[in-house]
């Protein structure tokens, strides 16, 4: 009658202290999707399981709005994930396209310098991700840079979009440009009882606390969108 060898009951031991480490830091273990860069480990169908929140259609529209939005001369990527993903990596689109949700001259985001740089183009996205919160879109509805910067989880950077998209509808201070059918206006009647003058200091504010924080997240790189990716 053997006893299990103390290597399985050790494995075991190990288990229940991650359990329990796990459940009382509530560590997030399988809460991210893998990342989506070639995926040799990955089987198919769980490749595809992860695939089947990213929207195709929302990403015709995206495109679409993006385009409409921005004006000027914004190409269209090629349809595809990987290839939206790679259209507004870089942060410079993602900081036209919330600039141009302002009057001209109360731009949240003032530079938006073309660079190669990887740290410098999340900064770019990072700052995008801080003027859309400040825009009004819901703290759980803002992507991580990680989301979009490695791939991650590019459902993530559609909702942030839509949730962007439909509250330019909804606000209707003439900025928004595009088919108004494109978004679902939000149910939020508070959001247009703010006065023009509440809204031009609360405007003026963000252009300040933008001004400093870019002076600071450039010393340490720690830029919005990066302290909750310690997981």
């Amino acid at each position: 009658h053997h006893h299990p060898t103390p290597m399985v009951k050790h494995g075991g031991g190990m288990g229940q202290l991650w359990a329990s480490f796990s459940s009382k830091w509530k560590v997030k273990t399988a809460v991210r999707p893998p990342p989506h860069r070639p995926s040799y480990g990955l089987s198919r169908e769980v490749q595809e399981k992860i695939e089947q929140k990213y929207d195709a259609d929302l990403e015709q529209r995206l495109v679409d709005w993006i385009v409409a939005q921005c004006g000027g001369n914004l190409e269209k990527p090629q349809p595809g994930r990987q290839n939206f993903q790679t259209w507004l990596m870089d942060g410079t689109i993602l900081c036209r396209l919330i600039n141009s949700l302002y009057p001209r001259g109360k731009e949240p985001i003032k530079k938006i310098p073309e660079t190669q740089m990887a740290f410098k183009q999340m900064e770019k996205i990072s700052q995008f991700l801080q003027a859309a919160e400040a825009y009004g879109v819901t703290t759980t509805d803002i992507f991580q840079t990680v989301d979009l910067w490695e791939g991650k989880d590019m459902a993530a950077v559609q909702r942030t979009l839509m949730a962007l998209g439909s509250l330019a509808v909804t606000k209707d201070d003439g900025q928004y440009k595009g088919d108004r059918d494109w978004f679902h206006r939000k149910a939020q009647g508070y959001r247009r009882e703010f006065t023009e003058e509440q809204l031009r200091q609360g405007q003026s504010l963000i252009g300040l606390q933008m001004g400093s924080n870019r002076g600071a997240s450039q010393a340490g790189m720690t830029g919005y969108g990066m302290h909750r990716q310690i997981m």
